[in-house]
């Protein structure tokens, strides 16, 4: 996992449920581009390929995973901008 042992707050949702790769990574970082400096996008998908797209092109965009929750079906990603 990363670095914080519990889910930041997030300042932000993007609710990606039920859209298919790669929407939701798309989606995640067109939203990121939008927000300020300090703030925290909570990101939820249930596409399987976003454990792998969300995580990688946040990095790529020079973006911070902070927490990825995977206790349920849905995946939720935590991404300060």
């Amino acid at each position: 996992m990363y670095s914080n042992t519990k889910a930041p707050i997030p300042t932000h949702r993007l609710n990606m449920h039920g859209e298919p790769c790669p929407y939701p990574a798309v989606k995640t970082i067109e939203t990121l581009n939008d927000l300020g400096e300090d703030d925290i996008l909570e990101i939820i998908s249930d596409c399987p390929q976003s454990i792998n797209n969300i995580p990688i092109d946040v990095k790529n965009h020079g973006y911070q995973v902070l927490y990825i929750d995977t206790s349920t079906t849905a995946v939720r990603y935590f991404v300060k901008r």
